[in-house]
């Protein structure tokens, strides 16, 4: 298992062997110490925790993993983009772009009512339950705040590593705004 944490520094498009035009986003991923391994036996999972260096403060990781994984890793080691490798398939996880909020069109993509004389039902969400159980049910869509969670894009291509700067290009796009926190797990 390859873990990294990164810096999103924008998109950009490569031409690949076949000189096709791809879409990437640029990573900035500096090198990170393991800190500690964390065991079933004294916490109840295994995970890896990274220690991140920032200028005004350092920040502990964590990542989830099974117990033969964990054992791969020690305390002390560096974690750096030499790594990854051209062609290799990650995961990448982030805070998505928060956008305030939104009704049940642009949330859920909901149609829109009859625009005709006297309707007033145009952008309106409409009946949101029924006479029984007489309140509304868990779950409902229903207009409310748009982003801002965490996501998950998986099986994206590393088309470039460049370890001198310590970048690294992935195909398509990952969650989060230019200069989010992203996690990069291979």
């Amino acid at each position: 298992m390859k873990i990294l944490v990164g810096k999103k520094l924008g998109m950009t498009r490569v031409f690949d062997q076949n000189e096709m035009v791809r879409a990437v986003t640029a990573v900035e991923a500096k090198p990170t110490e393991i800190f500690e391994i964390l065991e079933p036996k004294k916490v109840g999972y295994s995970a890896v925790k990274v220690k991140i260096q920032n200028r005004k403060k350092t920040k502990l990781m964590e990542f989830r993993a099974d117990e033969e994984i964990v054992k791969e890793f020690k305390v002390g080691d560096i974690v750096s983009v030499e790594k990854f490798e051209i062609g290799d398939f990650v995961k990448v996880i982030g805070q998505s772009k928060g956008k305030g909020f939104a009704g049940t069109i642009k949330r859920y993509h909901f149609v829109q009512g009859p625009k005709s004389h006297g309707s007033n039902q145009q952008r309106r969400v409409g009946s949101i339950g029924a006479g029984y159980p007489q309140h509304v049910i868990k779950g409902q869509r229903m207009p409310g705040h748009k982003g801002d969670e965490r996501v998950t894009t998986k099986n994206l291509e590393i088309l470039a590593v460049d370890a001198k700067e310590n970048i690294m290009l992935i195909a398509g796009a990952i969650p989060g705004k230019f200069g989010s926190e992203v996690r990069i797990i291979g």
